[in-house]
Formats: structure tokens, sequence, C-alpha cells
């Protein structure tokens, strides 16, 4: 048996007789030199980091794997104290204890529990000063065999880690997509799932998007008022999936409202940005958010805060609170970095601002950067001085020249078709071999909106050629063919609505090229039984903005309309009626339909949008349905008291629409509906916007030539007539009742100086008595505008005005392009016999 040393036996025995004699110098021996408390206490006394590492270097060889843990999160906890975040990072990050500390987190972050583990790869990640850092990748890749056994606290804890290293679209997102998956139906804890749906939104599939909003649906009632952070995520979520889904933004938009005096102004223009993408209106939200966010502008004396105040007040701003944004802009504008110059020049488009002097001082900002920016920001900083009208020929060139370097190295298909339409916007849009070389490059992994994209660019440089170089290139007839070719190839391989909405709900109709849209349609055709109420919305949009009309389409939407109507979110009945007052089309069951669209919304009419509701009545005005208790919640002092507040918050040229629109509505109550007694109050409107008439194209001063020889004479047809209630009529003449034409001047029907070759315009208004037997005809040009794209079928408005001059005491008689630039009428002779026979009933060869 080995003997113990000598030594060994006079320490103990020394050891053991000191103990006897004093138990208390005893205890202060056995746990010196640290403390008599234990250590977590110990370091949630530290009151600055110095402390904490003194405590790290003294206890470094005894901390265990929960310790290390508390010191991460105390660190944590005092730079979440400091004003200056980036400077306390990089202090902590470059002391040597730290490094201690991150050595200690190597050798133990396996015998951490769950939370402790995923806490410091929260905060390692805060501190990391590499975008690949050893220790983040060690704690991730433990984590992820901990996994399935996170709690759904945790594993949203988990997901940001993972969302903070932008493994949006990585396997182990995908894996946790997958436990929230199993494991929804079990879920109750709304605030973990909503960040857990925000991080997982782009990898998974519709109905599992659907799963979730049904889930969130079902549990907002659990959560406290106050969480303006779930309904922020949430909302959030929603904008990432593309999904305007009424029900749910309502529920985070009072939240919002009952939350908005402890909203900063951080939170503001995040809500006020994601309802932009999501193209959602609050009213209230939005005027309480003004009146706030005008009360910090004498607080924001800084261009960080100053330049997102100006970003998200100024598209919402009155005039006086515009002016006053400006000029202190104006003031700070020298002091702008390349990123917030880019913001102030896109929130300058938002609020239709060209006010020179301040583009010129931000584009000078933006062409000392110009090199740094990213394509997308390129894209950005082209549309918006396309918008502005901002020409300088060295900053086009030079905007030029980096999309171009940018697209030569680009394999990306979506970055590709942006930066081919951002050399489309600028003069002179031409592409070389390379550029084209590149579209075809990628055009074999293009979706519908990358073909949309690249057919609209492609036809605006064809548009450029034809006009300034009198030329069209093979080359380009060429790639449009291989666009159409490829764009067929993608929807013929569609098998089913859900995936090729997918690729659909980006795109805007009206930028298909006539073959591609045709193809849309007659997929979509194929699809129509798919059509239900959680897509019918959708799917009436795009139809809306295509302009073809679809009889099939229209019908289905009409049904799905009636029959899942309590399915229908009142607030999205607007878009389901739009296609069919665009496109002018009454389905079979069109009182019911209408009549059931109407009725679902009577009980909101107070809460509804005012611009909604506007262009409610106006659309439904346009099909000749008049819903008495709609319009008459419109036209009321209070409500128009609330449209006037609104009008104040939109772009001049929204606010200018809303205005004809709700003009357009009155004309057609009085003409149409006059026993409602709703008063004419849009005079002083009309004479005002009238003032601009009076530019005719060359077809109508062709025309106008015509009549005059056929009519006998310059004084028997009158152009640019104004009539009663301000509707144009491009020409007018009176026929009597020998159906001969009677010359202004000669009769009460005056309507003041004839007009003179060349033409000049007369907008006096007609409502004077004809002679007995006389008859007023108003002869209009339809351009391919007044049609929809796929037939000649006049559109809603037009067939409006048709009613209306009628109601007047006109005959009407429509020319249509497609009939005056047709093969029949490509003499002169015919065109006078087809003028003699509409306004006559004959034909007179000369």
């Amino acid at each position: 048996m080995k003997k113990t040393p000598v030594f060994l036996d006079s320490l103990v025995t020394d050891m053991l007789r000191l103990r006897a004699i004093c138990p208390f110098s005893w205890r202060v021996f056995q746990f010196r030199p640290i403390s008599c408390e234990p250590l977590i206490i110990q370091m949630n006394k530290c009151t600055d980091e110095e402390q904490i590492f003194d405590f790290i270097e003294r206890n470094k060889a005894i901390l265990s794997e929960k310790q290390v843990g508390c010191a991460f999160d105390m660190l944590w906890k005092l730079q979440k104290q400091k004003t200056s975040l980036l400077k306390n990072i990089e202090d902590v990050r470059d002391h040597p204890q730290f490094l201690t500390l991150r050595n200690l987190a190597t050798n133990k972050f396996k015998l951490m529990n769950d939370d402790t583990l995923v806490n410091v790869l929260h905060i390692t990640q805060r501190f990391a000063g590499e975008s690949h850092d050893p220790l983040v990748e060690a704690l991730v890749t433990e984590a992820w065999k901990r996994l399935e056994r996170f709690d759904i606290k945790l594993l949203s804890e988990f997901s940001s880690c993972l969302a903070d290293q932008r493994l949006y679209f990585s396997p182990l997102m995908g894996k946790i997509a997958d436990i929230v998956h199993r494991n929804l139906e079990t879920t109750q804890d709304l605030s973990s799932l909503s960040v857990l749906m925000v991080n997982i939104s782009s990898l998974i599939s519709r109905h599992f998007q659907q799963q979730l909003v049904n889930k969130t649906e079902l549990l907002f009632d659990t959560i406290d008022s106050s969480e303006v952070n779930v309904a922020t995520r949430i909302t959030r979520f929603l904008r990432n999936i593309k999904y305007c889904y009424q029900p749910l933004l309502e529920k985070c938009n009072n939240i919002f409202l009952s939350n908005v005096d402890q909203l900063d102004l951080d939170s503001i223009s995040k809500i006020l940005r994601l309802y932009k993408l999501l193209h959602f209106n609050s009213f209230e939200f939005t005027m309480m958010a003004k009146k706030k966010l005008t009360e910090m502008i004498p607080l924001c004396n800084h261009p960080a805060s100053f330049v997102k105040l100006f970003v998200t007040l100024g598209p919402i701003a009155g005039p006086e609170e515009k002016k006053q944004l400006k000029s202190t802009l104006l003031l700070m504008s020298e002091d702008l970095t390349g990123e917030q110059a880019l913001a102030v020049l896109r929130a300058m488009e938002d609020m239709e601002s060209r006010n020179s002097h301040l583009i010129k001082r931000v584009t000078s900002v933006l062409h000392k950067h110009l090199d740094s920016y990213k394509p997308l920001e390129l894209l950005k900083i082209t549309q918006a001085l396309t918008f502005l009208r901002f020409q300088r020929k060295e900053f086009s060139a030079k905007l030029r020249e980096l999309l171009l370097s940018h697209l030569k190295i680009s394999f990306i298909p979506t970055e590709v078709s942006f930066l081919v339409y951002a050399i489309s916007l600028l003069p002179s849009p031409h592409l070389d071999e390379v550029g084209i070389s590149r579209i075809e490059a990628v055009l074999p992994q293009c979706d519908l909106n990358n073909l949309s994209s690249f057919a609209t660019s492609v036809l605006r440089w064809i548009q450029y050629d034809h006009m300034y170089l009198d030329s069209i290139t093979g080359k380009q007839l060429k790639l449009l063919q291989k666009l159409d070719h490829y764009g067929r190839q993608r929807l013929q391989h569609s098998n089913s609505l859900d995936l090729l909405w997918e690729e659909l709900k980006s795109v805007r109709g009206n930028t298909f090229p006539e073959s591609l849209l045709e193809e849309t349609i007659a997929t979509l055709q194929h699809f129509v039984d798919e059509i239900n109420y959680i897509n019918v919305v959708e799917i009436a949009s795009f139809i809306s903005n295509t302009d073809y009309l679809s009889t099939l389409l229209l019908d289905r939407i009409a049904s799905v309309a009636v029959q899942q109507i309590e399915k229908i979110h009142p607030f999205t009945i607007l878009a389901i009626i739009l296609p069919f007052s665009t496109l002018n089309y009454d389905p079979p069951q069109r009182d019911e339909f209408f009549g059931t669209c109407v009725q679902h919304l009577n009980s909101y009419l107070g809460i509804l949008d005012p611009l909604m509701l506007v262009y409610l009545g106006f659309s439904l005005a346009t099909l000749q349905y008049f819903p008495e208790d709609l319009l008459k919640s419109i036209f009321n002092i209070e409500f128009l008291s609330r449209l006037d507040s609104q009008l104040e918050i939109l772009s001049s040229s929204l606010s200018a629409r809303v205005q004809f629109h709700l003009m357009e509505l009155n004309r057609s109550i009085c003409l149409e509906c006059p026993e409602f007694q709703i008063p004419w109050f849009h005079d002083r409107f009309c004479q005002q916007y009238n003032k601009g008439i009076g530019v005719m194209n060359g077809a109508q001063q062709q025309i106008y030539k015509m009549l005059a020889e056929v009519l006998g004479g310059i004084n028997c047809v009158k152009a640019s007539v104004l009539t009663p209630y301000y509707h144009t009529v491009d020409f007018e003449c009176i026929l009597d009742k020998r159906k001969k034409p009677l010359p202004y001047g000669s009769h009460n029907t005056a309507l003041g100086q004839l007009p003179e070759m060349p033409w000049e315009p007369n907008t006096e208004i007609v409502g004077s008595r004809l002679p007995p037997g006389a008859e007023r005809i108003a002869l209009e040009f339809l351009d391919s505008k007044s049609f929809c794209r796929n037939i000649p079928h006049m559109k809603g408005k037009f067939a409006m005005k048709k009613r209306h001059l009628e109601i007047l005491g006109y005959r009407v008689i429509q020319i249509s392009q497609f009939e005056w630039n047709s093969m029949a009428l490509s003499t002169k002779d015919a065109r006078m016999d087809y003028l003699r026979e509409r306004i006559f009933g004959e034909v007179k060869s000369l």
C-alpha cells in the first residue's frame, strides 16, 4: 500500500486544528478569494462590464456552464441599457476576458441546458464580429440536435437566431417549419407562434399559410390588447405571404389604435410601411399617426431620426407640414448618407413632390454614393427619378453604366429582370449583345412575374426605337417570341390554381403581352372550379387589371360571392364588384349578385374607409345599380367631412381621382335616380377640372374636317362641347325635323364663338331648347382604351356616358377606332359615306 507523504499529513493536521479553534475563520478560508456568496448572485451585483470581466478573470477555472450563460446574459443586459450600442459592442468584443468567456462557452456548451444554449447563441450573435463565427456555428449545430425537444417559446427564439443569419431558406428552418406544422393543433402561445410565422413564411406552402392564418384567428382573443409586437408580427407575416386578409388586419389595427399613444416613430413607420405593401387602408390609424408624427417635427433634429420622420410623415402630411419637412430637410441635406438620400428620394416619389431644389440636393448625395448601391437600390433610384421627371445627362449616363455592369455579371432571374427594367426607363434604353444574351440565358428559369417584366421592358425598347429611330430590329421581335414561348410553357405546366397564383399574384395584368395574357386567361379558365372564397378577391383584382373579358371567370366569381358571401370579408366586396364594373358585364344572376354583395356591406357602411365607399358607389352606378342606403351614407355632411379629412392625407393624383369619382357618382345619381333628391354640388369642381380640355388627336382632327364637309360647313359642327353635368362631347351637330343640319348661330341654340381651323376649343355648356322636331347628335370617337382588350365590347364608364348623353336628349353615335381604321374605311370616300350613314341613315358617295 502506498504511503501518504509526510508533508500532506502535516498539512491536514494543521487544517483540522484551525477548524476546531476557529470555525468562522475556516469558512472564510474555504471560500476565499471569491466570496461567501454564490457566483451568480455576485455577477448580478455587477454594474458595468469591467466588473464582470474582473469576475471572469478571477473565477474562470471554476465557472460552470450555467454561470457562463449568466455572464453572457449580464453583458447583454448592460448593453441594452447603453445609448451607443455599436460602440459598446465593439468594446466588449475586443476585451481579452470576452475571449476567455467565449472559450469557456466553446468548452461547456454541450453541458448547457436548452434555454441557456439558445440564449448564449442569441447573445453571441449580437457580439459576433465575423460573418462566420465558429462559436455561433457550434451552438447552432448543437441546437439542431436538440430541436425536437424544444418547446414553442424556445423554438421561436432559435428561429429568430437563424433569421438574424438570413437562414430563411436553410434545411434547418425547414425542419422548424415541419415541427410547427406537426404541433400546430396543440399550440396555444400566439406570441411565440407569431415569431415562428414570420421566420418560416418564405418556405411554407399556401395550404400551410392558410392553416397559420386560421390558427392565428382562433388564438387572437387570447392575447392582451396591449400586445403591439404580436400584432405587428402578424401583419408582417401577412405581408410576407402577400395576403391582405382583412379580418386579421382589422384585429391588428384595433390593437394599434388602442395603443397609439405608446407607439414611437419606429413602430409607426413599420406599421404604415406594412399597410402600404398590403394595400390595406385604415383611415383612423393614418389620421392618428399623422397627428402624433406632426408633434415630433420639432423634436427630430438629427439627420437619421428626421429622415425617418420625413419618410413616414411626408406621404400623409398636409400642405403646411410638407412645407416644414422640406425646408428642414434642405438644411440637413449635405449631412445625408447614401442610404438616407435614397429613402428621401423614394418618399418624395410617394409625396409626388417635384421640388427642384430639394431633388438637386438629394441627387447630388446619390451621385456621390452611386457606386455603392445594390442593383435593387439602383432600380428604385431610376424609378423615382423617372417619376419625378429628373433629367441630367451625367447622372443618367453613370446610372446606365452601373446597371449594365451589374447586368453583365448577374445570373439571378429576378435581379436580371429588374436591371433590364431599370435600363428601359432611362433615355436610349438599348441593350447590347451581352445584355440580350444575359436575358436569354435566364429565361428557362424565369417565373411569370419575371417574364412579364422582361416583356414590358422589351416593348418599351421597341416603342422607343420605332418613335425615335423609325426601326424595329429582328433581335427585339425574336426576344419577344422567346418570352412568349417560355411564358406559354410555364402556364401549360401549371397543375393547380394555387401554384399558378403564386406566380401571378405579383403580376399586374395590364403588363402582359397580348398572346401571353390570352394563354393566362385560358389557364385560369381551366382551373375555374378551384376559385373559392379564399382566392376569389385576388382573382377578381387580377381580372380588373387585365381589361380582358372572360364571362366564364366572371360568372364563377359571381357564383362564389352569392354562395359563400358569409365567408368573404365585407371590406373586400369592392374588389369583387370592380371587374364587372370595369368590363361592363352583368352576370346571369345580376340582381341576386349585386344585392347579396350590398346586403353584406350594409351594417359596415358607417366604418367603411371613405375612399373605398366612394369607389364602391361609383362602380355600382356604372352597372346601373343604385342601392339607396349606400348612396345616402355617402351623400351626407358627416361622411363628406370625413372624406375631406382623408383627401388631405392622399397624394395629389389619388385625391384628384377620388374627387372625380365622387363627381361622377353625383352626376350619375342626378341623371339616373332623380327620385333620391340628392343635389348636384360639383359645378365649381367641374369648371376647374375642365379648364384644360381642347386637345384633339390626329384621328379626331380628321373626323372634325370630314364632319364639316358632310354637314355642309364648319358652322354646322361643334367640337369639345360641355353638356349639363359636364360630360365632354367630342363633336355635336343638330338636325332639324327634315334631317337637315342646322348651323349654329341661326337659332336659340347658339353656343358661343365657333371654332376655327386650326382647332380652337369651345367649352360652352349646352342645354338650350331645340326647334320642334330637331335632334341633337353627339359623335364620340372611341379609341382602344374604351374597349375590352380581347373583344370590341365597350367598357363600363363609356357605356355609362352613352346612357347619360341619351338622358340629356342626345342621339349618340360612337365611332370605334377599330371601324375607323379598318380596311373597309381605308379611303376618304368610304369614311365620308360611313359618317353620312351614321348621321343621316343613308349613303351618299361623292
